[in-house]
């Protein structure tokens, strides 16, 4: 019989997702992030991402990036 693991595994891709915005500078444009908008608003609603409007489109920002 297979052991059942003892770490939690993360159900939502949300850390991948931040991981992304890591390996591209800290910002992504909004439709060429082919993450679900549930995990994007999870972010945001975590604080961890923000939405921001330049003018040519939106684009998701890591919190932290300055």
């Amino acid at each position: 019989m297979p052991r059942k693991s003892t770490y939690p595994t993360p159900t939502d891709q949300s850390s991948l997702c931040l991981q992304y915005l890591g390996r591209c500078g800290g910002s992504a444009r909004l439709g060429s992030i082919k993450f679900s908008l549930s995990v994007i608003q999870t972010l945001v609603n975590q604080r961890k991402v923000k939405i921001s409007n330049t003018g040519t489109g939106f684009f998701v920002e890591l919190e932290d990036a300055k």
